[in-house]
This record gives C-alpha cells, structure tokens and sequence, in this order.
C-alpha cells in the first residue's frame, strides 16, 4: 500500500493490489476520521497505521459511494459512525448482500465481513464536520454513481472525489450528463488536489487540464455511440475503437483503462437504446 502525507494532519492512501483504489485519513488531536475504505484485503493495514502511527481512534468514517472497494470495510471500524448519502445505505442495503455471498465463494476473507451502511446520511445540501482544526464539507456528486459524495478539507482545499473523478470515467452506473456537470464544478473550487477513487493525486497546476480530459474522454464516448447506432453492427463498431482513440492511455490504472472503456461504451450504447428505443437499427 502506498501512502502520503498531503497536508498537516491530511494523509493518503492507495491501494497496489486493486486498480490503484483510494482512501483518505484526517486526523484531529484525539480522533480520526477515514474517507473510503479500501478493498477489505488492506482496510486493516490502514486502520493499523492510524492506531499505531497516529496513535488515534477512528470515530467516523464517510463512504463516497457504495461500491465494495470504497465501504465494504466498514465493519473493520466498529466504534466509529459511517456517514453518507441517503441513498448510499440504501444500495449497501438493497445490493451488497447479495454481492458480499458471491464474494465469500472466491475469498475466505470475505465471511469475516459483514455490510455497514451509513447511519448518518444527506440527501440535498451539504453535511460539515469538524476535525481539530480542519472543516470538511461533504456534498453530493453524482455521474459516476447517483450516490456519489465528495469531501472538500476546506482549509487545505483538498478534495475526496470518490470515482466522480477518475483517470478513465467509469459511467457503467451512472449518468453521463450528471457526470459532466460534476467534474465542471471542480473547476471553480479554487482546489490544490484532487485526490481521485482511483489513481494518482492531481496537483493544483494539472487540475483544468484533466478535467479538460475528462470531459473530452466522455463526450467522445457520446460521439462513438452515436455513430455506432447509425451503422449495421454497431457493437463491432463500438468494439473497435480502442480507449486510445477517445483520449486515453491504455495504461492507465495499470493497464485497466481499456476494459473500463469497452464497457463504457457499452453501457452507453444500452442506456441510449432506452432512452431512444424507436431509433435502435440506425
């Protein structure tokens, strides 16, 4: 596991056993706060370098969104409170049992687990919390999940993005216009780093321009689709542009960025079939 210290008492997390995941600790004088989990292999290192090293409690803990590699180690911080949105307990609630049984056939360590929603949650607006003294805001990003939050430390101007900002947007669940508009926001927060779900930290100076990136990636997804529909086999068509040709490196999240681009072309080509189900052949 990687880690950093990003700013006083501001440290980061990343994982090098699965698709570069992230996770984030603020820590205060007497207790810490994490923000994401990691995949439940490496929750306990992280946890261990917040008793041991930091010598502090976890007392909550904030899920950017439901996905297993950013909450399914809740249950790894007992004593703490887990926050998020409204409807982020509610899909922990409604789809992670099913998902942790079919992850306890592949992994013993998956039987130790068991699914912990927030139980404190927000729907609109903001929620704030006081760490020492550090202020985090935490506000709702959809696109990459309708879960989706974020996690400014205002002092710092550092942002916990979850994957609503990523190296290779990943929308196989998501909304591609709700996507956009969340990344465009970015822009006018007078940020210092984004700190991504996945991938490496984004320093000040290259925060417009990957955001440019980002927003370029998806509107070529947008442009490959809808090319795709006007031809006779358009899943072929679609199989055929590579992740390279809308902008990205195939290396990207170690060499992960093209199988994340086929299947958000696909997605996308699905979801455009329903919203346009007359216009399917052409």
């Amino acid at each position: 596991m990687l880690r950093e210290r990003i700013s006083e008492n501001v440290y980061w997390f990343q994982s090098e056993t699965y698709a570069q995941v992230s996770a984030g600790v603020v820590a205060g004088p007497k207790w810490a706060v994490v923000i994401d989990t990691l995949m439940p292999q490496e929750t306990l290192t992280m946890r261990d370098y917040i008793e041991e090293k930091l010598n502090l409690s976890v007392r909550y803990v904030i899920n950017t969104h439901h996905h297993a590699d950013h909450s399914w180690g809740n249950c790894f911080f007992p004593n703490a409170t887990i926050i998020g949105h409204e409807k982020c307990r509610q899909m922990l609630l409604e789809r992670a049992p099913s998902a942790l049984e079919v992850a306890r056939q592949d992994n013993p360590l998956y039987k130790q687990l068991n699914i912990v929603p927030p139980q404190i949650t927000f729907h609109e607006g903001t929620l704030r919390l006081k760490v020492g003294k550090k202020h985090l805001l935490m506000f709702s990003t959809p696109g990459h999940s309708e879960d989706g939050i974020s996690v400014l430390v205002e002092e710092d101007r550092i942002l916990f993005t979850g994957d609503a900002f990523m190296p290779v947007p990943f929308i196989v669940e998501g909304n591609m216009e709700q996507y956009l508009q969340t990344i465009q926001k970015f822009n006018d927060m007078g940020l210092e780093n984004i700190i991504q779900g996945h991938g490496e930290i984004i320093l000040r100076g290259e925060i417009e321009e990957k955001i440019k990136e980002n927003t370029t990636y998806l509107r070529a997804l947008q442009k490959a689709v809808k090319t795709a529909r006007r031809r006779k086999n358009p899943l072929e068509v679609l199989d055929s542009i590579g992740v390279e040709a809308c902008g990205k490196s195939r290396i990207l999240l170690g060499g992960l960025a093209s199988e994340l681009h086929r299947r958000n072309l696909r997605a996308l080509y699905y979801q455009s079939l329903e919203e346009d189900p007359d216009n399917s052949t052409f």
